[in-house]
Parts: structure tokens; C-alpha cells; sequence
């Protein structure tokens, strides 16, 4: 295998280092902005001169939505991983905000779905208004008792015709819809066939926000701020037939679209990240030097240091190998064939991210604790990803699945059996 960054890929980073630097920093640093650097400012990644024209924010988009992911494999699962890892890794700034899942280069796994299963006019409603800023789109699966286990969620949908139109009632609640408070559409997933915990007969359906009976309860304050998740209780909430994305009765087919692309991108993330607390960790110990001698000389910070670093080249191969590898099938095969490495990088570098910004706080010591330094804030961030996009010991267990070969699936034994026998 070629673990060389392709050509076009290293001069677009040294592009986006360069735009950096000389838009966006300036503008991070301007009168006393740089303390509320998590705050969005659109205007620094669009060239409004230009008639608003993207500059990087829509690289993994198609081109007919202003992106470029058919030239020379950009907006790909390794452009896109290689990207995030490299943008998490220069720290936190108006380029990397975490609090909007977006960097200078954005992340669209609302439109992933979108693509891969809506309509003609889903996709001209969703994805060129997603595009033009005019839809915000929620994901609701999680539920006030269901999280983990999709198949067991309890919201219902139940054919029923209005004004001679065929179409669904749904009733439910969905829990952590987050971007609630600007969403203009809500992915709504329910029940339409079938008994709890069976994969099939579960749908999507895309539910404008003003549709009555869709109402929030409450927004949930979290660990990482005031928020944006909220309580979401459904009451028979009418939608006609054309409101069901993907096929009917499959939706949690759907759902993986979204989740696998984000997997990846996040890990990539929690790698950057988890690179950039170790650097300046090195950094700092070098020039830190308490009763004359730096603290780089004590082998109680090198080895922890060592060890994490060490994780992170590991763990890079294994994130753009998987990458590489989802790229070379199509989007539904992933989940089947590959779902397991999607896991492994994901749990992994997650959890490396905290265990690498928890040591960064360490060795700085009551300077790392302190908010003037970033470590706390990537911590508190890079926590919840051990939870959303399915907790780490629900990936272990996808992982189980493959190794051991329950649930339906083939052994990693009998898969290298067979193979030795090919």
C-alpha cells in the first residue's frame, strides 16, 4: 500500500495553511475577538466579492452544489480525513470550531444521506437549500429511553390518508436534536412495520420544523455548554408518502450513511487534536523548568508522552487505510464489509483524544487547567464523541460482531480461513 499523501492533497493543505494565516487569523485576533474564537464568522470562509462563492467550506460537496469532490478524489474519505486531522491538529481557532462540527472545510453528513437516498425533489430542496443557508437539518434517532439500541426506539408511524393524500402519523419523542433551535427540517426516524428490536421496519422520514404537533420540550445543558440539544415531543405529526427518505421500512440502512461518514471525520479529529495536546505538551516541557532542570528530563513526563504519541502514528495508518478502503466501494457496502474498521478508528481515537488532552492539562499543570489554554476545551469537546455516533462500547461490540462472527456475520477466523483457501 501507497501511504503517501497524494500531491494535490498536500498543496491543498498548504492552500488552506495559507488562507489561514492570512484571513483567518487576522481576523481571530482583530480588537478582542480572539477570546470567542468558537463563535462562527461565515464571512471568513466565503468570498462574498466573488458572489459568494465557496473558498474551501464546500470541497466534499459534488459541483453541482459549488464543492469539487469529483477532481482527483477531493471531498474523498482521505481528503477528508487527512484535512480534519491536519486542521485539529494546528489547535482551536475560527478555522476549527468545534461547537459546529465544522472547520474551514465543512462536514455534510445530512447531505450524504441526502444524495445516497432522497428524491430528485429531496435533493433540490434539501441539499441546494442546505448549500444557500436556508435549511438546518436535526437528526433524531436517540430517544428519552432508547439511545444505543436503534431497534427498540418507541416512536410510531402509522399509514393514514388526509385530504386524499396517502401519508404517515407519527407519535413519539426524540431526545439530543441537536441544532434544534435553527433546524428548518428534522430527519425523524420511527416505526412503521415490524417488533421492537428487529432491524427492519424502522423508517426515515424528513419533517419540516413547523409542522404542527413538533414541538420542543427543553434543551438539555451538557458538560460542553449551554446547548443546542433539545427534547423533542411528537404529536400526531401528519407527513404525506414523498416525506419518507430512502426506502420505506429500511431507514436505519439510511441512518449508517450518516453515521460512518461522520466516524471517520471524527476520528480524524480526536487524532488531530490528540496531536496537537501532545506537541505543545513537548513543547511546553522543554521550556518549562522547574528548579533549573526542563521538565522534559523527567522520564514521568516522557514515557506517558511517548506512549500517546506512538498511539497517534499508529492509529493515522488505520484511519487513511479505512478511508482509502470505503472510498474504493459503494457508500451501502461499507457497513457490511468495513463497518468494523469504521468502528475501530472511531472508538479509539476518541477515546486516545481525552486521554492525550487530560495528559496535555497535566503536564501544564494549573496553566493547563486554566481556560487560557485550550486543553479543557478540547477535552470537554472530544468527551461526548465517546458517546455520539454510538458509545465506544457499542463499536466494540460491532467490532465483537465481526471477530467473533454473531449476529449474522462471519467470523475474522473463518473470513482468513477461507481466504488462506482462495
Amino acid at each position: 500500500m501507497n501511504f503517501s499523501v497524494p500531491a494535490a492533497l498536500q498543496q491543498y493543505l498548504r492552500d488552506l495553511d495559507a488562507f489561514i494565516d492570512q484571513k483567518i487569523v487576522p481576523l481571530q485576533s482583530k480588537d478582542d475577538n480572539n477570546r470567542f474564537f468558537d463563535h462562527r464568522r461565515e464571512h471568513a470562509r466565503t468570498d462574498w466579492d466573488n458572489g459568494g462563492l465557496p473558498r474551501f467550506y464546500r470541497l466534499s460537496l459534488p459541483k453541482q452544489y459549488g464543492g469539487r469532490s469529483s477532481e482527483d478524489g477531493r471531498g474523498s474519505n482521505l481528503w477528508m480525513a487527512v484535512i480534519r486531522e491536519h486542521l485539529a491538529s494546528k489547535g482551536l481557532g475560527l478555522f476549527n470550531d468545534l461547537q459546529n462540527e465544522h472547520s474551514v472545510v465543512g462536514n455534510f453528513p445530512d447531505v450524504v444521506m441526502v444524495l445516497n437516498y432522497g428524491n430528485q425533489k429531496q435533493q433540490e430542496e434539501l441539499i441546494a437549500g442546505r448549500v444557500a443557508g436556508k435549511v438546518r437539518i436535526t437528526f433524531g434517532l436517540t430517544e428519552p429511553g432508547h439511545g444505543s439500541d436503534a431497534t427498540h426506539i418507541a416512536t410510531q408511524g402509522r399509514p393514514e390518508k388526509r385530504n386524499g393524500v396517502d401519508g404517515w402519523v407519527l407519535n413519539g419523542a426524540k431526545k439530543w436534536q441537536t441544532g434544534m433551535h435553527a433546524a428548518t427540517h428534522c430527519f425523524i426516524f420511527a416505526r412503521t412495520q415490524g417488533k421492537d428490536g428487529q432491524a427492519k421496519g424502522i423508517s426515515c422520514f424528513v419533517v419540516p420544523r413547523e409542522t404542527p404537533g413538533l414541538e420542543v420540550d427543553s434543551y438539555e445543558w451538557t458538560l460542553n455548554m449551554p446547548t443546542d440539544h433539545a427534547m423533542v415531543s411528537i404529536k400526531d405529526v401528519w407527513v404525506p408518502d414523498t416525506a419518507v427518505l430512502g426506502p420505506i421500512h429500511n431507514g436505519l440502512g439510511v441512518a449508517q450513511a450518516f453515521v460512518h461518514e461522520n466516524r471517520i471525520r471524527q476520528a480524524a479529529s480526536s487524532l488531530g487534536a490528540a496531536v496537537y495536546c501532545v506537541q505543545e505538551s513537548v513543547q511546553y516541557a522543554n521550556e518549562r523548568a522547574p528548579f533549573n532542570t526542563p521538565l522534559s528530563h523527567n522520564q514521568g513526563i516522557q514515557f506517558p508522552l511517548v506512549e500517546l504519541a506512538t498511539q497517534c502514528e499508529m492509529l493515522r495508518l488505520l484511519i487513511r487505510k479505512t478511508a482509502v478502503e470505503m472510498d474504493s466501494m459503494p457508500h451501502v457496502e461499507v457497513e457490511r464489509r468495513i463497518g468494523d474498521k469504521v468502528s475501530m478508528c472511531n472508538y479509539w481515537a476518541n477515546r486516545l483524544c481525552c486521554e492525550a488532552a487530560d495528559r496535555a492539562i497535566q503536564v501544564h499543570g494549573g496553566n493547563g487547567y486554566s481556560r487560557h489554554w485550550p486543553f479543557e476545551h478540547i477535552w470537554r469537546h472530544h468527551r461526548r464523541y465517546r458517546i455520539t455516533e454510538g458509545s465506544e462500547e457499542i463499536q466494540m461490540r460491532k467490532v465483537a460482531a465481526y471477530l467473533f462472527g454473531f449476529g449474522g456475520r462471519k467470523s475474522l477466523v473463518d473470513a482468513t480461513s477461507r481466504d488462506a483457501k482462495l
